[in-house]
């Protein structure tokens, strides 16, 4: 069973950087491809990025590209969210996510515990 714990959330003022990790644990040779989510309150659960583990490929939702990167050292298993510039908006749960399949997919098996970021004007 793959397991991912995010890391790095916290409370920052607008105009701010963060960056978010997820460790990726267990049979990681299954996963072919990493992700990010984020959910803010009342809100559905909308994807941000995500990255490929077989060429390092990556994939974002339009608007949010030129803010945040995404990246990941597969030597450690861990997958990363550079967020700049950030906004109130961006205030969410945010959420790692493992798809065995290449990209692109939105077929994620595998979830982390979130981890909040919220941004205060």
């Amino acid at each position: 069973q793959v397991q991912l714990v995010e890391s790095g959330g916290g409370l920052v003022q607008a105009g701010a950087s963060l960056r978010l990790s997820c460790a990726a644990s267990g049979p990681s040779f299954s996963i072919n491809a990493m992700g990010w989510f984020r959910q803010a309150p009342g809100k559905e659960r909308e994807f941000v990025a995500a990255i490929s583990r077989f060429d390092g490929s990556t994939t974002y939702t339009d608007y949010m590209k030129g803010r945040f990167a995404i990246s990941s050292d597969n030597a450690k298993n861990t997958v990363y969210l550079q967020m700049n510039s950030l906004r109130r908006e961006d205030t969410a749960v945010y959420y790692c996510a493992a798809s065995s399949q290449r990209l692109p997919t939105m077929n994620y098996r595998y979830w982390g515990q979130g981890t909040q970021v919220t941004v205060s004007s």
